[in-house]
């Protein structure tokens, strides 16, 4: 364009100068790296999809394949919800920081070899409700740092025996709700017996189960083996097995201690118990060999325990053996202990509880192991810690409490029988001249000084104590009306004129009305 516009604006013609090509090429040259360069394009969110800093969400959009040009800063996906019924191979290779993805409620039926290469960083897949058959060797294995897998709502029929062979970071695996009849318990210990914390077979058509399998099984193993809803076949192992993972505790047995079924018989198709529940008809089942090697230990609290094994009865070699300690808590012990110190294996394969504490109370379960897939129960130990009871208590609580009965009989009959008399001046012998007296509480008042001399002008008291009185034959209005004997004829006399006051003055100390001095 330059060579054309530059004649163009000459006047004169261009003189033949072997020099004008070359000046003409590098003022184009000049002009190519003067030029601007357009700026890459940003990597743009699909269409059909909800796109953050790094969250990629394309769920329930119907697309029946992935969308192209993904955002390489997803760490998570979700494809959830949607139509897809094939992942083609290194799909995720764009999306190197991904760690979950979402892939379920579709339509995949199987993966292909490759499709999960270059997802190395993957820790959560979901898969559930699709239509897998089955989980091949290749579907998982280059996820090396997968953690959980679910693949829950699916129509599996079969697990090979590899599958979780290389997923040694896997925690917690999810296939229930499949057509599972069968399932390679034995390479359970591929899952990685250091993580693995969840299994769940439930809802499956199990028909039979290795017990001798399961039992050797670490307890961080079988608290979260969950076989609940299968039609296993009703035997004195399995009843066995799972009553005393419910007496440990085990979550995959309390949880779901009712929908716990066994089947009665196999050609009966509906002969399913909750065998748990009742367990009266187990009640003739005798305790395994793997019960009967269960030690009870108790100790006080600040004591030193040291738990041993015989390690003779592995079955491995001697020369290539390490030793484990499964705790209460579920917690893997290797030597040479714990991070704090409370808990130390030596080589030999003893685990030393530094100092008894409550919460270290429980069954603590020893292994052999001459590879990280190979390992033997070794014993087991049920440490109780117990608190020491005081040094100044002689008596139990049962003599405390009789002798306590005993002193309040005592004290009972005392007061009923042996109660000293109530009214002491009622019980003297009467005054000669004095009219006739009860010992009741009809003796009015009783004064601290004895009264002067009896005639009708005698002052009362000042120092006087009042009782209650019962009325005696006839009230009236709340007042008392003494009757008059033989002995008082005449209603004037002294005496009854004495006798009248005194019973008015009684009255009045115990009538409703208000006594104003």
């Amino acid at each position: 364009a330059v060579q054309r516009l530059l004649p163009a604006t000459m006047s004169s013609p261009v003189p033949a100068d072997p020099l004008w090509p070359r000046v003409a090429k590098l003022f184009l040259l000049l002009l190519q790296l003067c030029a601007p360069r357009a700026s890459p394009q940003p990597h743009r969110c699909p269409a059909a999809c909800i796109c953050t800093s790094d969250l990629l969400s394309c769920s329930r959009q119907m697309l029946l394949r992935v969308p192209q040009a993904l955002p390489p800063t997803t760490t998570t996906l979700d494809l959830s919800h949607n139509a897809l019924t094939q992942l083609h191979d290194r799909w995720l290779a764009a999306l190197p920081h991904l760690e979950a993805l979402h892939i379920s409620h579709n339509q995949i039926r199987d993966l292909s070899p490759r499709a999960f290469h270059n997802a190395s960083f993957l820790r959560h897949l979901d898969m559930s409700s699709n239509y897998l058959h089955a989980v091949e060797t290749h579907y998982f294995e280059a996820l090396v740092s997968l953690e959980e897998l679910l693949l829950y709502n699916n129509r599996i029929a079969r697990v090979d025996e590899n599958a979780f062979a290389k997923l040694s970071g896997l925690r917690k695996v999810y296939l229930s709700w499949n057509n599972l009849t069968t399932f390679p318990f034995h390479a359970v210990q591929g899952l990685g017996i250091y993580n693995l914390r969840t299994l769940d077979l439930s809802s499956n058509s199990l028909r039979s189960i290795p017990v001798e399998v399961l039992a050797a099984l670490p307890e961080n193993i079988g608290n979260g083996l969950y076989l609940h809803n299968n039609p296993i076949r009703c035997s004195c192992p399995l009843y066995l097995m799972l009553q005393r993972w419910n007496q440990q505790g085990f979550s995959s047995v309390k949880d779901f201690f009712e929908e716990h079924t066994c089947k009665v018989s196999d050609n009966v198709p509906r002969s399913l118990i909750k065998f748990l529940q009742h367990s009266h008809m187990f009640e003739n089942c005798s305790a395994g060999a793997e019960d009967a090697d269960l030690s009870h230990l108790e100790a006080m609290v600040g004591q030193p325990i040291l738990l041993t094994c015989n390690a003779s009865n592995t079955g491995l070699p001697h020369a290539a053996t390490t030793y484990m300690w499964i705790t209460p808590h579920h917690e893997p012990i290797k030597h040479p202990g714990n991070s704090n110190g409370s808990l130390e294996v030596y080589r030999n394969g003893s685990l030393r509880i530094a100092a008894a504490k409550p919460w270290l109370s429980g069954v603590y379960v020893g292994l052999a192991m001459n590879s990280p897939y190979n390992f033997s129960r070794m014993c087991e130990f049920n440490v109780t810690v117990l608190y020491p009871k005081p040094a100044g208590e002689t008596f139990s609580t049962g003599l405390t409490t009789l002798l306590g009965c005993i002193v309040s009989l005592v004290l009972v009959i005392i007061y009923l029988y042996l109660t000293p008399c109530r009214c002491l001046g009622c019980c003297k012998k009467p005054a000669p001249l004095s009219p006739p007296q009860e010992c009741s509480a009809q003796s009015s008042i009783l004064s601290t000084t004895p009264p002067a001399t009896d005639g009708p002008n005698r002052k009362a008291s000042a120092n006087k104590h009042v009782v209650f009185l019962e009325p005696i034959r006839e009230t009236q209005n709340g007042k008392i009306r003494l009757a008059l004997g033989e002995d008082f004829p005449d209603p004037k006399h002294p005496k009854v004129l004495q006798v009248k006051s005194d019973s008015e003055s009684i009255s009045s100390v115990f009538s409703d009305t208000p006594i104003v001095s």
